[in-house]
């Protein structure tokens, strides 16, 4: 009979996520996403701006957005040595109950969160929650329709180490774009990136560099891991109660230029030029 591990045996929620991001595929990735981030938040305006999980991305480092927080994502390193470089205010959380009030917030930046998520719907609805009208929600992850995906399947079902986090469960972009929509979230832009084939070594992962401009131009949609933009659409303001059809008592008062006759029409310009 199998018996359960006891909980202080078993190991720390981040430690194969954390031990991966430190490897020479995790280290490609972090470089490829910073550049995208970096890239779409530059011309993204408002007072403030969240980044919930992974502290090794600093995704805000190229926003002017006054007020930049942090919400360490349950999976994370704890105690992570942020970039001193960047300053932000960290508080703890859960991404499914973020601790702010209702449309207070101008960004909000989901670095691989839905993959961790034990309810990722649930994290979505409370960034629409929290997000301002008009707001921008950023989202980053890996692509499971990918030779990194292929790969992580197949460990699976062959009992092979995985070759990404083994907690994760990665979703397709198409589900997570309808999980948007349903929340009234319309997506503006996204690309896919990380071509190279999935291996382990620094020196196989530098001679794969070539497959970047190939992949971008001839299978784009089979990048490893993707970013996408969205924007928080409001509907329009509804008229409540009776609307009266009746003129305004000083509509008839006033007589448009064209029904002056002539002698009123001198007598206007007269008071125009005198004043």
């Amino acid at each position: 009979m199998n018996r359960a591990k006891p909980t202080s045996a078993r190991k720390a929620p981040w430690t194969s996520w954390d031990a991966w991001l430190s490897s020479p595929p995790g280290k490609y990735v972090l470089e490829w996403e910073q550049a995208q981030f970096d890239h779409i938040v530059s011309d993204i305006f408002g007072y403030h701006a969240l980044q919930i999980g992974l502290p090794q991305l600093l995704t805000l480092q190229e926003n002017r957005m006054p007020l930049q927080i942090i919400l360490r994502a349950p999976h994370d390193k704890p105690n992570q040595d942020d970039s001193m470089e960047h300053t932000w205010h960290a508080v703890d959380g859960i991404p499914e109950e973020l601790p702010f009030t209702s449309q207070s917030l101008d960004l909000v930046i989901l670095p691989h969160v839905l993959e961790f998520a034990s309810d990722p719907h649930a994290v979505l609805r409370e960034v629409e929650r929290v997000l301002m009208p008009e707001g921008r929600v950023v989202i980053s992850g890996f692509n499971p329709a990918s030779l990194w995906g292929l790969r992580q399947y197949l460990s699976h079902i062959l009992g092979q180490t995985p070759y990404l986090p083994r907690e994760g469960q990665f979703i397709a972009l198409l589900r997570i774009k309808d999980w948007l929509k349903l929340l009234n979230f319309s997506v503006d832009r996204g690309r896919f990136g990380c071509y190279r084939l999935p291996l382990r070594s620094k020196s196989g992962m530098k001679k794969m560099g070539f497959l970047e401009k190939a992949g971008d131009r001839w299978w784009p949609v089979l990048g490893s891991v993707f970013i996408v933009s969205a924007v928080k659409r409001v509907s329009g303001m509804t008229l409540v109660g009776k609307i009266d059809s009746k003129p305004s008592p000083t509509s008839s008062q006033l007589s448009p230029a064209t029904n002056l006759t002539s002698p009123q029409r001198k007598i206007a310009q007269k008071d125009i030029h005198d004043s």
